[in-house]
């Protein structure tokens, strides 16, 4: 693994399957890793805020990134939460994601104490750097302070590139803002920033960004693609509409739902608490409004047949 490796593109935020146990679901989770790399997905964000990597244990975690290495997955096209409230959790995760071959590393901040100061996110950073040095997997920041409550303010991640070199190789956005998107990709040209929207496409074809990294991916990676790759702007519409489904409804239950209605496997539906499944109703809702968009029928065929070996 060495620090040049780049992503790009179209990135799903990639869900987890959860079995009736309430354990990650490999299999069923590894065939939907096949059928998006298959469908336009040019990488995959593995175990982050929809993967629901933070109601996972630590060693769950290490199952699920371990079944996809073993399952024989192009970790070069992965990155995957390693984030964690405790630092060693934290280094213990990105070390295992390094071991194993990924990508990179996407790290939220440490979230549970709030309004902490610069110096000290800069020494958990510098505590995974450190701790990785001999496998030096490159580290994504995930900017999220909605869920986080911590920022990693443009400022500071300036200080980080500059004490942290070719280490720090990139940011997913989840903030929704825009401004600070533009900001951040502006501090380097080696410095890739993701948004977490398809919407910006079209403008990371033009080198402003270097891809997504989408939720709703999931779903419409096969529109995303042709946006990414030749400027489709109907495209681009259908898989923003797609998106908008979940505007005022908890996205990653709804995301789920979605999946098991399209690839007509009931048990893509479940969630960790304290997340809570879509009713049959919403589920009915959302699933009729998405088929609307999605007639006539297009190339994002299903994984049932997969799913039903899974299981």
């Amino acid at each position: 693994m060495t620090i040049s490796s780049k992503l790009q593109g179209v990135i799903a935020a990639i869900a987890t399957a959860v079995d009736d146990t309430g354990e990650p679901d490999c299999a069923r989770s590894v065939a939907l890793a096949r059928f998006l790399l298959a469908h336009g997905c040019d990488g995959l964000n593995v175990l982050g805020t929809t993967g629901e990597a933070t109601s996972f244990s630590l060693e769950q975690r290490k199952r699920v990134m371990t079944a996809y290495r073993d399952a024989g997955l192009p970790l070069e096209r992965l990155m995957v939460g390693t984030g964690a409230a405790s630092v060693a959790d934290a280094i213990a995760l990105t070390r295992h994601a390094a071991e194993l071959g990924f990508a990179g590393a996407l790290v939220l901040p440490p979230f549970y104490y709030k309004g902490v100061p610069d110096d000290g996110l800069a020494a958990y950073v510098e505590a995974i750097v450190t701790a990785t040095a001999a496998q030096p997997i490159p580290i994504y920041l995930y900017h999220f302070p909605a869920q986080s409550g911590l920022p990693w303010h443009v400022r500071l991640v300036k200080r980080l590139i500059e004490a942290f070199g070719t280490r720090i190789v990139g940011l997913k956005d989840s903030s929704g803002d825009m401004a600070y998107a533009r900001e951040a990709a502006a501090l380097s040209p080696r410095f890739d920033v993701f948004p977490s929207t398809e919407a910006v496409l079209m403008q990371a074809r033009s080198g402003m960004f270097a891809g997504c990294i989408s939720a709703t991916a999931n779903l419409n990676a096969d529109l995303c693609a042709r946006v990414w790759r030749s400027g489709d702007a109907g495209a681009l519409d259908a898989a923003v509409a797609i998106r908008k489904l979940f505007d005022g409804k908890p996205l990653v239950p709804g995301v789920k739902a979605l999946l098991a209605h399209v690839h007509g496997d009931a048990a893509w539906a479940r969630v960790k608490p304290p997340l809570t499944a879509f009713s049959a109703s919403e589920q009915a809702a959302v699933a009729t409004s998405y088929d609307g968009l999605r007639m006539p029928a297009s190339r994002f065929s299903k994984i049932a047949a997969a799913g039903a070996q899974a299981g």
